[in-house]
């Protein structure tokens, strides 16, 4: 019982692989990452250094922390053990990323999906117009209707006395 399960799982994971959904899926991870790099450097780079500079703080969001122990030093000073801190404004950054590389990706795939609409509207009216330009094709005739049995033994009779006698056939009807 169990290595049917075993053997099902790795069945079904092995289609699974061999769909193209997964090559897609980690292309779009990929990209996604790439597109997070970017997006985290838009956050880091324009957006921050724009809320410095409204007042917001003066390390932007890095001023929304709250300490709650102070670092140790030692004599020599050196850090025995680090602060302990509740930095609000990386958690802040991070949503802003997220918002952001969500926005852009929405645009991305609302771009996308208007432009497939499109398409498939002028395919549609294309088939439309190219199905009005031909002529509708003629139904085909029926097929004649099957001789019954009495014909068929008539005709038989006909061309048995036709063999035999040399008499003609009678025509059919």
């Amino acid at each position: 019982m169990a290595k049917e399960k075993k053997s099902g799982f790795f069945k079904e994971f092995k289609e699974f692989i061999s769909r193209g959904n997964v090559l897609d899926m980690a292309v779009g991870i990929i990209v996604g990452g790439a597109f997070t790099a970017i997006v985290t450097a838009i956050v880091n780079g324009i957006l921050t250094p724009l809320l410095q500079a409204i007042g917001v703080g003066p390390d932007g969001f890095g001023a929304l922390q709250v300490v709650l122990r102070q670092a140790t030093v030692d004599a020599s000073g050196a850090v025995t053990s680090p602060a302990v801190i509740l930095d609000f404004g990386i958690v802040i950054s991070a949503i802003i990323t997220f918002l952001l590389t969500a926005l852009i990706l929405f645009l991305i795939v609302f771009t996308i999906n208007r432009i497939r609409r499109r398409a498939e509207a002028l395919k549609a009216k294309r088939e439309a117009a190219k199905a009005a330009e031909e002529p509708a094709p003629e139904p085909e005739p029926a097929p004649a209707p099957a001789p019954t049995t009495e014909e068929l033994l008539a005709e038989i009779r006909d061309l048995l006395k036709a063999q035999q006698g040399g008499d003609k056939p009678e025509p059919k009807e």
